[in-house]
C-alpha cells in the first residue's frame, strides 16, 4: 500500500544535491545541444555580469543594489567554470554579449530614474533566467558528457538561487513573463471527432439530448429513397 505524502511543513528541511557521482573527466560524447549549452552560460555571464554592476552603480534601493553584487560577483564563478568546461572540450566561445544582451544593456545605462532602472533590470534578468531554465533541465537529464552534465547541475544551483534573489526585489512583473505552452493531449485523447462535434451542435437549441428536427427528416428522407430504388428494382427483376 502506498504510504500518503505528509502535509509539508515550513520547519521541513528542502534537499540540496550532494556533490558525490558527478565527475569532470571530459568523458562522453558532445552533442549540438551540449555545446549550444556552454555558450549559453558563457553569454549569459557576459551582460548580467555588467547589467549587476550598472545596478549596483545606479540604484537607489539598497535591496536592488545588493542583488545587482550578488548576481555580478556570481556570474563571474559560474563563467570561470564554464571557460574551464568549453576548455576542455575545445568549444569556441563568444567574447561579447549578443545584440539583444547588448540592448538589454543600453536600456540599464540609459534610464531615466533609478526608479526606472531598478524594474528594467529585475524584470530583464528575471525573464531570462526562466528562459534558461528549462534549458538546464533538458541538458542536465540527457548529455552524455560529465563535464557537461556537472556544469548544468551547477549551472541550476546559480540560476536558481539568481532567480529568487531577483524575486526578493517585490517589483518582479509576472503578468509579464511568458506563459507556459498548453500540455499536450495524451495518446488516444485527442480532440472531439469531427461527428461527435455535429451531433453535439446539432441537439442545441432542441432541449433535448439526441438529435435534432432537421438532422432526423434528413435520416428518413435518405431512408425512404434508397426503399424506393430498392423496389423498383425488385419489379425490374419480375
Amino acid at each position: 500500500m502506498v504510504t500518503p505524502a505528509g502535509v509539508a511543513h515550513a520547519e521541513d528541511e528542502v534537499p540540496v544535491p550532494p556533490n558525490t557521482g558527478l565527475t569532470d573527466t571530459g568523458q562522453g560524447p558532445v552533442s549540438d545541444a551540449d555545446k549550444d549549452f556552454v555558450i549559453k552560460v558563457r553569454l549569459a555571464g557576459l551582460w548580467e555580469i555588467p547589467a549587476g554592476n550598472i545596478v549596483a552603480e545606479g540604484s537607489d534601493n539598497p535591496t536592488v543594489v545588493n542583488i545587482g553584487k550578488s548576481i555580478a560577483a556570481q556570474h563571474v564563478a559560474l563563467d570561470n567554470l564554464d571557460r574551464a568546461v568549453a576548455k576542455k572540450l575545445g568549444i569556441m566561445l563568444p567574447n561579447e554579449p549578443n545584440d539583444d544582451q547588448k540592448g538589454w544593456i543600453s536600456e540599464m545605462e540609459n534610464a531615466a530614474t533609478p526608479t526606472q532602472l531598478d524594474q528594467i533590470f529585475i524584470d530583464r534578468l528575471r525573464a531570462a533566467h526562466g528562459k534558461i531554465f528549462p534549458a538546464i533541465g533538458t541538458i542536465r537529464a540527457s548529455t552524455r558528457n560529465d563535464s557537461v552534465r556537472l556544469l548544468a547541475q551547477q549551472a541550476n544551483q546559480f540560476v536558481m538561487t539568481h532567480m529568487t534573489l531577483l524575486e526578493s526585489s517585490g517589483i518582479v512583473d509576472y503578468s509579464g513573463l511568458p506563459t507556459a505552452p498548453a500540455p499536450a493531449a495524451p495518446a488516444g485523447q485527442g480532440p472531439v471527432p469531427i461527428d461527435n462535434q455535429m451531433l453535439a451542435a446539432a441537439s442545441q437549441g432542441t432541449g433535448q439530448p439526441g438529435l435534432s428536427n432537421t438532422v432526423i427528416l434528413l435520416v428518413l428522407a435518405a431512408a425512404l429513397v434508397v426503399g424506393v430504388i430498392t423496389t423498383m428494382r425488385i419489379f425490374r427483376a419480375r
